[in-house]
């Protein structure tokens, strides 16, 4: 994957994760909340992935 695939992805994460999150306090649902804070996560490793990418080429 290139980084522009590996940033969109990790936007895209973030951005389910944070509506997980919201979702899970909302209805008090910690397990709904906990898998939303694990899905931003993963979404800003894959940031950072793209942006080393970005900045060491793809063949990282």
């Amino acid at each position: 994957m290139g980084e522009l695939t590996d940033r969109a992805k990790g936007m895209t994460n973030e951005a389910v994760g944070n509506t997980k999150q919201a979702a899970g306090k909302a209805t008090d649902n910690h397990d709904l909340h906990a898998k939303g804070v694990a899905q931003e996560r993963k979404g800003e490793a894959q940031q950072v992935k793209g942006k080393v990418k970005g900045a060491l080429g793809d063949d990282v």
